[in-house]
């Protein structure tokens, strides 16, 4: 046996990438239209979407279970389970989607209160979170099928339905947040809005072209069978650590932020114009870490474990040099990249300095992301969800020392992601090398 061809990873990332870059257009674009409105509204985006990126990771971490176990059914060549898989997770993420979103909408504002210091930004976040959380359901059962298409390797429709998402909130916040089009002026409203809208879209389109498919009717989607807990209950246990790793992940970024409110509007600003090119450049990367999960945990469903390092290497040297080119070529034009999100010179060059630290980060990052979706993919969540959880503690209190305690600046708090991939890289890779995952079953 050898490790999958360059062609085959290829063929699997590219549509993922084309993916994760349309959803991140989302970002970018509520990030550079609120960012010509004010400072107040950039923040305030900023962490209204924290936390609804939290809440997203509940749905996020569940379907990386489910992507594990349909990877896992489709490398023994058991079809028909992938369906029960399924629609059992369909029913427990539209319940689930449903519960969160009735609570934020009503009762959102009341958990942000207590972290924030800021009364204008408190209330742009309270608004933006309000009608943000309305997208939740769709874009919960949007993941489910993310999950289906990555776990199966047949990623085609995922591009496709992101192009969708990207051309709609684009559209959708120039009219809603400025007023054109017959639309009226709703701002930090209005952006909050035209992403749960395209987040709807997205996942309609999913449902169109996944029905009476020809090329995924062999997995008996949409047999809509009863409810079986077993399966809920086996799927649950290996994403239960993943939701919580998740949700931990996120909500450690979302607490980065409040130390950075702290500090003032313009060092918020500042770190949501890098938040949202975090989140851009880093897209290769995360393509190349969903594909390494889906190939390992195939790799392990078909009673090849002595595969899993040499897949392990074979990523990491693909994912060297896609970063290289993509944070290469990003470090040549900073002030154009910045520009997009601000036209407020004066913020441009404060962003600069965190820009420049971020797209070293980022590398180390990347390459360190490959080797824990490794673990992940041998369905070991239990380690990984202790790894990250360890790794974010340290992660914290060294953000919280240079960001409150000694309020350096900026750029010095966000060398705290060196200090996160440390850690992670080498808990990851020890537990490679001496841990005991060769045997799981799931």
């Amino acid at each position: 046996m050898t490790p999958p061809s360059t062609r085959t990873i290829w063929s699997i990332a590219w549509p993922i990438m084309l993916s994760l870059a349309a959803q991140n257009v989302v970002n970018v674009t509520d990030t550079a239209f609120l960012g010509h409105l004010g400072e107040v509204e950039l923040g305030g985006s900023a962490i209204g979407g924290l936390f609804y990126t939290t809440l997203y990771m509940v749905g996020f971490g569940f379907t990386i279970g489910v992507q594990i176990l349909i990877a896992r059914r489709h490398g023994e060549g058991n079809f028909p389970a992938i369906g029960r898989i399924f629609e059992n997770s369909l029913y427990f993420l539209g319940l689930t989607s449903l519960m969160i979103s009735v609570l934020v909408f009503f009762y959102g504002s009341s958990v942000l209160k207590p972290f924030m210091s800021s009364q204008p930004i408190f209330d742009a976040s309270s608004i933006y979170l309000k009608y943000r959380v309305t997208g939740l359901f769709f874009s919960a059962i949007g993941l489910l099928f993310r999950s289906f298409y990555t776990g199966i390797a047949y990623t085609r429709h995922l591009s496709i339905s992101s192009a969708i998402m990207a051309f709609l909130n684009v559209g959708l916040d120039y009219a809603m947040i400025f007023g054109h089009w017959g639309f009226p002026r709703m701002g930090i409203a209005g952006a909050a809005i035209a992403s749960a809208i395209s987040e709807a879209s997205a996942t309609i389109y999913f449902l169109i072209v996944t029905i009476g498919n020809p090329r995924v009717k062999e997995f008996a989607l949409f047999k809509w069978v009863k409810p079986e807990l077993i399966i809920i209950k086996n799927t649950l246990g290996i994403s239960v650590f993943v939701m919580m790793q998740m949700v931990l992940s996120l909500g450690s970024w979302f607490v980065f932020f409040m130390f950075i409110e702290k500090m003032g509007e313009r060092p918020l600003a500042v770190s949501n114009i890098i938040r949202s090119i975090y989140l851009l450049l880093m897209i290769p990367g995360w393509a190349l870490c969903s594909v390494t999960n889906t190939l390992v945990s195939n790799s392990m469903g078909k009673g090849n474990p002595e595969m899993v390092i040499p897949i392990a290497k074979k990523m990491v040297a693909f994912c060297v040099i896609s970063m290289f080119i993509v944070l290469t070529a990003a470090g040549i034009f900073p002030k154009d990249i910045i520009s997009l999100y601000t036209n407020n010179q004066s913020l441009i060059e404060a962003t600069i300095p965190s820009f420049y630290l971020i797209i070293v980060a980022l590398f180390f990052f990347a390459l360190v992301s490959i080797l824990f979706n490794v673990v992940l993919g041998t369905a070991n969540t239990n380690i990984s969800f202790f790894i990250e959880a360890f790794t974010l503690t340290v992660y914290l209190v060294y953000a919280w020392y240079l960001a409150v305690r000694l309020n350096l600046k900026i750029e010095l708090v966000w060398t705290s992601e060196f200090v996160y991939s440390s850690i992670l890289g080498t808990l990851s890779l020890l537990y490679l090398y001496k841990g005991k995952w060769r045997e799981k079953q799931v």
